[in-house]
């Protein structure tokens, strides 16, 4: 696996990743609205093929992960780009790095835990609000819990 910047790729690439994966490249969550392809990242590569891609914002001495994909499961890829953009924060001078997510995503919420990040603010019905700017996000997600809320989670560095 090789870890490359998303500078280093086309917009044309990570536009038809976020089409794939996410169903579109904008990103709404309570921190902004975001147009995944233009933000700063990085991508997981193997025998020519993204098989993972974080994206982030700096936000003063914060970070913020938008979004983060690994194609297979349980082979080190989140960790690897959750690392390469901690190294990244790091270098810029950031304190610490936060990362959203909903509350249906269970997964999402171990994944995070178990590399230090830890809940800090649950945002109320903000998956309802965001629909009103992205009506295709889902009401129902994983384990079929209703997608609701938002969770917070941040990580000192």
């Amino acid at each position: 696996m090789k870890i490359i910047d998303l500078k280093h790729m086309s917009t044309e690439d990570k536009v038809d990743f976020f089409h794939t994966h996410w169903g579109g490249t904008k990103m709404v969550i309570s921190s902004g609205v975001y147009e995944c392809p233009e933000l700063a990242g990085f991508a997981a590569w193997e025998n020519e093929k993204i098989i993972g891609l974080i994206t982030y914002v700096k936000k003063g001495r914060e970070c913020e992960i938008v979004s983060l994909d690994s194609l297979i499961e349980n082979k080190g890829i989140g960790t690897s780009l959750t690392q390469a953009v901690e190294a990244e924060a790091e270098r810029l001078g950031c304190h610490s790095l936060r990362v959203i997510t909903t509350n249906d995503n269970i997964r999402a919420l171990a994944f995070y835990q178990k590399r230090g990040y830890r809940i800090c603010e649950i945002f109320h019905d903000a998956v309802q609000r965001a629909r009103g700017m992205k009506p295709e996000i889902p009401t129902v997600g994983n384990h079929g819990i209703p997608i609701v809320d938002e969770l917070l989670l941040e990580k000192e560095i």
